[in-house]
């Protein structure tokens, strides 16, 4: 007899879950955009992240662009300017393209 793991949230066997599919879905709008920081240093600002994969994101887009960077609040704020990167690295990490909106410098 084996165990099937079940999840929590909806109920569903693990491999016939979908809710990490539908938490990407429903997300509003990903905003990506570059500012300058202290000393007229640019970082690259993410927000529309939910909260509950903010570290996972957050830490598989500093090893794919080898950057620093940091969490705080609902914002993802990587050190240097990585707009044109992101947008795919976002689609990547199973986030719908059409969501992600890549602005300038700000």
């Amino acid at each position: 007899m084996t165990l099937v793991e079940i999840c929590k949230r909806c109920g569903l066997p693990k491999d016939l879950c979908v809710c990490d599919t539908l938490d990407k879905e429903k997300t509003q709008k990903i905003k990506v955009y570059a500012t300058s920081k202290k000393f007229r240093k640019l970082v690259t600002i993410i927000e529309g992240i939910d909260k509950n994969k903010l570290h996972e994101v957050t830490k598989k887009l500093k090893q794919s662009l080898a950057c620093g960077g940091t969490h705080k609040g609902e914002q993802i704020i990587l050190q240097g300017d990585h707009t044109k990167k992101v947008k795919g690295l976002l689609v990547k990490l199973g986030y719908p393209e059409d969501v992600i909106d890549v602005t300038g410098r700000i």
